[in-house]
């Protein structure tokens, strides 16, 4: 450690100023406090510059920042939150092996934290780099194995599980531990009081009511909802891009409330004050979560839906919506939550979204005469063993490509050495860039097949790809992330599609490629209205799952599991 590394007082004004402005989330006025320290200390603090740091980055300033928690590591060099802060802006830069570097060095220095194991595989992921993949997954697991079930010492990240080989235990065991530890002394209100509703008043919670893929899911149930029984309340906090979607949800909703500028006490409190019936937090351990706002229990009922594939791990989230697929009964022990089961698929989607001719695969950059394999899941779905299986696959077909949705110059780049290690020449991985939204859903017509990933499905995408009349191949997992695809196939009548080990996904991919005229059947399985698209239909068994859980309620009975009816 550097001999002139001194910490700031705790009792410095100006540092206790900028600590009341970063828990404010007034990143810009922390950053001028912390800018205006006198220069000796700036340049011998540790604890100035990784405040500086944290601030900097999240006022969207993450090249600066990457300079202040660099000197904050100069001048302390084990300080375990400067590498957590760094590895979060090589994030946000895109630079994702040197953020992997961050959290490696931090599982060097805590071998036992979860949290620097799991940001080291997730990095790694999204940069394509597999040299240690199965020694960091097996570290991770390792590290969450040996957490005692009531320690609340760290975030364990229990998203970054979803993408990676686990058993659904873990999952659950990795949300818990988060939710210990996010809501540590929270303790519930009062229960609330207040005379019944004309209507059941139902709150929505998330970050995400923008143009995002969630938004995109959800609009149209809550236009086609039953109004004379049901009052909706979106309680937003996230950004407003004064997009169209944005615009719509506002008319779909009665009212909307932007609780962007509260702290999570300031949100629960704003939740109970709208006196709220069912409370649906539709984000779950994803990133600009609220989840910790509802251990107040600022509505009675509380559920999880939509964001999250898998448990809260929270006692305070009472049910989690799911069907038959997903969240059959008999995985009730993977979840703290009850098991209310929808009856066909948890998904809703918009039949607003017209499908449209897409875009000549020369303008696409595909190749004319080849049969195309459309991967359009992020790259850190990607892991060797699915690897395995693409090259497996392209050997057997010589006339196909996978279109892949790109993760950038740095991960594609990684992928194509990939292919090229397993005998794959780089040009038979042909990267799509990222495009607009609407663009998107244009061009996915041009592909022959879907291909999905496993252990982590396509979710949005799966759906996004059957809208555009194209056949999707699965391979159904265990856990609820690894089961999406399989539970829309199963909801639009292309059981067949669904494959159970690498060797029946790789057979079927073949298969299906090798016989034309299969394929024009499925599709024409695929023609519109397709039955995901039939937002009146799923309205009305997402209200009558909703007065299921209401009627326990008002009996003062406790929740329990609600099979599909």
């Amino acid at each position: 450690m550097n001999a002139i590394a001194a910490p700031l007082s705790p009792l410095s004004p100006a540092l206790q100023a900028a600590r009341r402005a970063m828990t404010q989330q007034d990143w810009a006025a922390a950053v001028r406090l912390l800018q205006r320290l006198p220069e000796p200390l700036q340049a011998t603090s540790n604890e100035a510059q990784r405040l500086l740091g944290e601030a900097l980055h999240r006022a969207g300033r993450p090249q600066e920042a990457v300079n202040a928690l660099m000197q904050a590591l100069a001048l302390r060099l084990d300080d375990i939150e400067a590498y957590v802060q760094l590895g979060f802006c090589f994030q946000t830069l895109q630079m994702h092996r040197e953020a992997a570097e961050c959290f490696r060095t931090i599982a060097a220095l805590q071998p036992d934290s979860v949290m620097a194991h799991a940001y080291l595989v997730h990095s790694s992921q999204y940069a394509v780099n597999w040299e240690r993949f199965d020694a960091d997954v097996a570290a991770l697991r390792a590290a969450l194995a040996r957490k005692k079930p009531q320690a609340d010492d760290e975030f364990c990240v229990p998203f970054t599980l979803v993408g990676l080989p686990h058993q659904p235990q873990e999952l659950l065991k990795a949300a818990r531990l988060s939710v210990q530890h996010l809501t540590r002394g929270i303790k519930p209100l009062a229960a609330p009081k207040w005379p019944a509703h004309p209507r059941l008043r139902i709150g929505y919670l998330s970050a995400d009511f923008h143009a995002h893929a969630t938004a995109s899911l959800l609009v149209e149930v809550l236009e086609a909802r039953d109004r004379r029984r049901f009052e909706v309340v979106l309680l937003s906090h996230g950004i407003d891009d004064h997009s169209p979607m944005r615009q719509r949800l506002k008319r779909a909703g009665d009212h909307f409330i932007d609780l962007a500028a509260l702290d999570l006490a300031g949100t629960a409190k704003r939740i109970r004050e709208e006196q709220i019936d069912i409370l649906i937090d539709l984000k779950g351990h994803t990133a600009g979560s609220r989840l910790s706002a509802l251990a107040w229990r600022p509505a009675p009922l509380q559920v999880a839906w939509l964001g999250f594939p898998g448990s809260s791990g929270a006692d305070f989230i009472d049910y989690i919506i799911g069907d038959p697929t997903v969240t059959p009964l008999d995985h009730a022990p993977h979840y703290s939550e009850h098991i209310a089961q929808l009856p066909r698929c948890y998904q809703p989607n918009d039949s607003q979204r017209i499908r449209q001719t897409p875009p000549t695969r020369e303008a696409l950059g595909l190749p004319q005469d080849a049969f195309v394999l459309l991967s359009a899941n992020s790259v850190y779905k990607i892991t060797p063993a699915l690897m395995d299986a693409w090259a497996e696959i392209l050997r057997r077909l010589p006339q196909a490509v996978i279109w892949q949705l790109s993760g950038g110059e740095q991960a594609d780049a990684a992928l194509a050495a990939e292919a090229l290690t397993r005998g794959i020449a780089t040009q038979r991985l042909i990267f799509a860039p990222k495009v607009p939204m609407d663009q998107h859903w244009q061009r996915l017509g041009a592909a022959d097949l879907a291909l999905d990933s496993w252990p982590c499905n396509g979710h949005t995408t799966t759906s996004d790809a059957l809208i555009a009349g194209l056949p999707v191949v699965t391979l159904q997992g265990e856990g609820f992330a690894g089961r999406v695809a399989a539970s829309l196939l199963r909801a639009v009548g292309l059981d067949e599609l669904i494959s159970q080990d690498p060797s029946s996904y790789i057979e079927l991919t073949c298969a299906l490629a090798q016989d034309p005229p299969k394929l024009q059947v499925l599709r024409q399985c695929l023609q519109p209205p397709l039955v995901i698209c039939d937002a009146e239909r799923f309205a009305r068994e997402l209200e009558a799952l909703f007065e299921r859980m209401w009627s326990r309620h008002a009996a003062g009975l406790p929740p329990q599991a609600l099979p599909a009816a």
